[in-house]
């Protein structure tokens, strides 16, 4: 009797144990994966180096500016602690990315071209100043992801959410992915798979965020965008178009399906121009790349990852004199990208 209640109890126990170890692997748990592109963070550099470089005033001993670096390491390091990914892809605008968005929209990012400051807190004696050390500051940025267990892709004549969009639905198309961007134009790829962080909200979205807080099926949430325009890269939407009157006038953008563009302009026929234009420059589900830049990505992105080279890092470190913002720099690489190096590892195999 005593050894079946035995056999009872190490059968439930097992039976716990694998059902823990089981729900633990359905929601990425790291630990119990051999593949790096089973989690993967995509961060939006540019993005995330703008956003903290504006409101970062932290110099080091020598007076320099160093906001950028130092918020960028940090920002990436959080993100890195807080998801526990199996890789990072880092993704910059190559050169002239915007060209191809301007040749459908001349305004395209026209309004960022005006006379004014990046860095909020004056750090800088004139606008040049600034721009000088924001260009030696994200050269340096890329100077430290070369010693992390990360890998960076940059392509001329591509945007960075061209490129993520195009790793998302077309290269890494088993991976769960988080995309890090403030940027709202990524809400549209959220799907079973795919989230996104916002730093600056503090919010994960996902398909059921997405609804929550715009009423919008996330596989529609593109046509929100398209109506109502994206100030930030001076696109106009549709003029008397907030979200209020977009649910009105389109319920159906609510359903779980995929909205097409016949059904929107069929219900904003004056605006068929508008939308049309909007479409193109802001969806990421099938985005305008070259073959040949397919291939260059599909490459990169299967290529060996970078191992960490703690060294080099630490060397950079002590020439930045970044000592009083990251005071103890061998705990945050090991904290954060120790794991990475290990999937990293891997690759090399």
């Amino acid at each position: 009797m005593m050894l079946n209640i035995q056999m009872k109890w190490s059968a439930m126990s097992n039976g716990r144990y694998i059902s823990i170890l089981n729900e633990i692997k359905k929601n990425g748990g790291d630990s119990y994966s051999n593949n790096p592109n089973e989690k993967v963070l995509i961060i939006d550099g540019l993005n995330t180096f703008i956003r903290v470089f504006s409101v970062i005033p932290t110099t080091n001993d020598d007076g320099i500016h160093i906001g950028g670096i130092v918020g960028f390491l940090r920002s990436i390091g959080y993100t890195i602690n807080m998801i526990r990914p199996t890789r990072v892809i880092i993704v910059f605008d190559g050169k002239g990315g915007s060209n191809r968005r301007r040749k459908i929209y001349p305004e395209y990012k026209q309004n960022r071209r005006t006379k004014y400051r990046v860095n909020r807190s004056n750090s800088f004696a004139t606008q040049e100043d600034e721009k000088h050390n924001m260009i030696m500051q994200i050269q340096r940025v890329v100077e430290y992801l070369d010693t992390l267990p990360v890998t960076v892709l940059s392509y001329d004549n591509i945007e960075a959410d061209d490129t993520i969009g195009y790793i998302c639905r077309q290269v890494l198309t088993d991976s769960k992915i988080t995309i890090m961007s403030t940027d709202k134009d990524f809400l549209q790829l959220a799907n079973g798979r795919i989230k996104i962080w916002s730093p600056t909200k503090k919010k994960m979205y996902d398909e059921e965020k997405v609804m929550d807080e715009f009423g919008i099926s996330s596989h529609n949430y593109i046509w929100y965008r398209v109506l109502d325009g994206d100030k930030s890269d001076n696109i106009s939407g549709v003029r008397g178009l907030g979200l209020k009157t977009i649910r009105k006038k389109l319920p159906f953008l609510s359903e779980n399906r995929i909205v097409g563009m016949d059904e929107v302009i069929e219900e904003l026929p004056e605006h068929k121009e508008t939308i049309e234009i909007n479409y193109k420059l802001m969806q990421l589900s099938d985005v305008d790349i070259s073959g040949s830049t397919k291939t260059k990505i599909i490459d990169n992105v299967n290529s060996p990852i970078n191992r960490l080279v703690k060294y080099k890092f630490e060397k950079m470190f002590l020439e930045d004199k970044l000592f009083t913002a990251l005071p103890n720099v061998t705990s945050w690489l090991m904290n954060n990208f120790n794991q990475l190096n290990s999937y990293a590892e891997k690759t090399h195999k």
